[in-house]
């Protein structure tokens, strides 16, 4: 039997692939609750299509070269929660993430990045 904590990778894991092997912004959202909640610096998004609606506007605004330059600096979880940090190079030079996963989606995610000079 899996592990909650081993669940809560699994759903992390499954996320970031589709971030970095570019399977679009369906493939990304689908990881998520429809009642899920992303707080980011700018804004809390509600539901499935408004965090739709964040990830078309992060993914149009990173640069061509970002996925190249994409390192995972910590990637861990305990039970529901998961915890990611994260960089982009000089772009983004420090990225970070807090994931809660219920009954194998994103229920809640808290997202902060510093960017860099462009």
């Amino acid at each position: 039997m899996i592990t909650i904590t081993e669940q809560t990778l699994n759903v992390m894991n499954r996320h970031l692939h589709a971030f970095m092997a570019k399977q679009g912004v369906a493939a990304i959202v689908d990881d998520y609750d429809e009642h899920a909640v992303l707080h980011a610096p700018d804004c809390v998004y509600r539901g499935v299509d408004e965090i739709r609606r964040f990830f078309e506007a992060f993914l149009g605004n990173l640069p061509e070269q970002a996925l190249a330059l994409f390192r995972m600096r910590t990637l861990e979880a305990h039970g529901e929660v998961g915890y990611i940090v994260w960089s982009v190079g000089e772009l983004i030079p420090l990225g970070t993430d807090t994931f809660v996963i219920k009954d194998g989606k994103i229920a809640q995610q808290t997202y902060a990045a510093h960017i860099g000079n462009r």
